[in-house]
């Protein structure tokens, strides 16, 4: 018997309820339990081994599960009476980053066997409060959980004026600078983003937890139609995470000695080969630019070090996914050409799969948990992402015994090196000359075009967020010509700032 303290996740379960009434759906502390039980036989264990958890940690989750300390309450239904218990702050990267934590946690005897869950039941929330029957899910706990992470707000207040708090509106920023740094017309980028999320969708057809299991071509994706309507420009409907969905996921991490003491077979075994969790300048408003993430390509870096693993070697990938952005980032940053066979996601992504809200990637690490273990040896790589292109956490995964000991480097190592990156200063009440960095126009659920969104540099060189006029012939120059590049006035009345382009091109996509 080994006494290492090399960490390993050792089971995972998952979740999907749509219930034919409200009666009969469950809350989210309902479906974290019957996930964490579902990975405690995944692991060839029996619900009775839940008295040797001595950590939990609860994703947040975003609809109000209407209880005040989820972790308390969870642990008290599954009989979990020592374990260290925290709820995570918001962040679509804490899955990621709890494995990554915990690991280290075990690999220095600080923990021995971890319980991490998350669950969204969002769409029956939404359903409730329509229908006027709302839900009762409120158990009674003590005390307030203690908060895993740092709660900080994800947009300043001159974001929040010109609507970039909602990610609807700030992911086609990044999709519009990508297209003009790609130096694709609109046709043919908007082509590639169907091309792009196509084969997402013929694997959420086939992924039995997916909640929008439908296969839907390039053209139907991309195109605008009565059902895919524009949300914001560049994205149709059909491009957008979906988070009003019903979802749960759990795993179980422990060390290679108590796995052995406890009887899980090595068959069950999936080793963090390497790991880095890390975050961009953290308001949109003030990044580098709008086509590439520095944290991410210095965190993949990092993992892939760690790992002693090239892109070439990763076998599988689940790149987050939330809308196209993100994922094309990702994709530049590994290297991953358009023609590479290899699937990008291994649940169907979030528009697809489902956006189950902050908890989607434990989703993401337990698809590929099961497909590595059905391919021993190979390598898996799953990154996850908060906010919008800010926070990140990388993981490549192995039922392959690593060479050396699992070490992980401290975030705020990497981190220190990042914030040390010269990025613009953000002008908040601008005024003069100015010129379009990217863009997007906004839409109504009608399908009309409402806003026009722009940020830019002023003559300075400082950042500046604008709105255009809502004037028809704008909003249709903006959807018809690259504005990106482009000169014009920008003022500010105190609370929103005003963008007038200097003159109106002829039409040319």
């Amino acid at each position: 018997m080994t006494n290492s303290n090399r960490p390993i996740l050792v089971g995972v379960g998952q979740l999907l309820d749509r219930p034919t009434n409200l009666k009969q759906a469950m809350s989210p502390l309902d479906m974290m339990a019957a996930t964490a039980r579902v990975a405690i036989l995944d692991a060839g264990l029996g619900v009775d081994v839940l008295h040797e958890i001595d950590a939990l940690a609860v994703v947040s989750s975003v609809g109000d599960a209407m209880v005040q300390n989820p972790p308390a309450a969870l642990a008290k239904r599954l009989g979990i009476t020592r374990a260290e218990q925290k709820l995570t702050s918001v962040g679509g990267n804490t899955p990621q980053l709890l494995v990554n934590h915990y690991a280290s946690a075990i690999s220095k005897g600080d923990a021995s066997f971890v319980l991490l869950t998350g669950a969204e039941a969002l769409d029956t929330l939404i359903k409730a409060t329509k229908s006027g029957q709302p839900v009762d899910w409120h158990e009674d706990t003590e005390g307030e959980p203690v908060l895993f992470g740092t709660e900080r707000k994800g947009t300043n207040e001159t974001e929040k004026a010109h609507g970039l708090m909602a990610p609807i509106v700030a992911y086609p920023l990044f999709e519009n600078a990508l297209r003009h740094h790609y130096g694709r017309s609109m046709e043919a980028h908007q082509t590639s983003l169907g091309k792009l999320f196509s084969p997402f969708t013929k694997i959420a057809a086939n992924n039995p937890y997916a909640w929008f299991p439908t296969q839907r071509s390039a053209k139907e994706i991309s195109t605008v139609s009565v059902s895919n309507r524009y949300v914001g420009f560049p994205y149709t409907k059909y491009l957008n995470s979906v988070i009003q969905v019903n979802q749960s996921a759990s795993m179980l991490l422990t060390s290679e000695a108590k796995a052995q003491q406890l009887g899980i077979d090595a068959s069950r075994w999936v080793y963090l080969h390497g790991c880095a969790d890390m975050h961009d300048v953290w308001h949109v408003s003030e990044r580098i630019n709008f086509h590439s993430s520095p944290a991410l390509t210095a965190g993949i870096s990092q993992a892939m070090q760690m790992a002693e693993v090239t892109t070439q070697q990763i076998d599988y990938f689940d790149l987050y996914s939330c809308f196209p952005a993100i994922v094309q980032i990702t994709k530049d940053v590994l290297g991953v050409t358009e023609n590479d066979p290899r699937a990008l996601t291994q649940t169907g992504g979030l528009p697809y799969f489902g956006g189950a809200g902050n908890n989607y990637s434990m989703h993401g690490i337990a698809a590929m948990i099961e497909r590595l273990r059905n391919a021993p040896g190979t390598m898996g790589l799953v990154t996850a992402n908060g906010w919008y292109v800010t926070k990140h956490s990388v993981g490549i995964y192995s039922t392959q015994r690593p060479n050396t000991e699992f070490v992980r480097t401290e975030p705020s190592v990497l981190q220190q090196q990042l914030d040390a990156l010269d990025h613009p200063t953000l002008c908040t009440a601008p005024s003069g000359t100015g010129q379009v960095e990217t863009y997007t126009v906004l839409f109504g659920r009608n399908g009309e075009a409402e806003k026009g969104l722009i940020v830019g540099r002023l003559d300075n060189t400082d950042r500046f967020v604008a709105y255009t006029k809502s004037e028809p012939s704008i909003l249709q120059d903006l959807l018809s010509n690259d504005p990106i590049g482009r000169t014009g006035t920008v003022s500010s009345n105190g609370k929103t700032n005003l963008f007038e382009f200097s003159a109106m091109p002829p039409s040319s996509k």
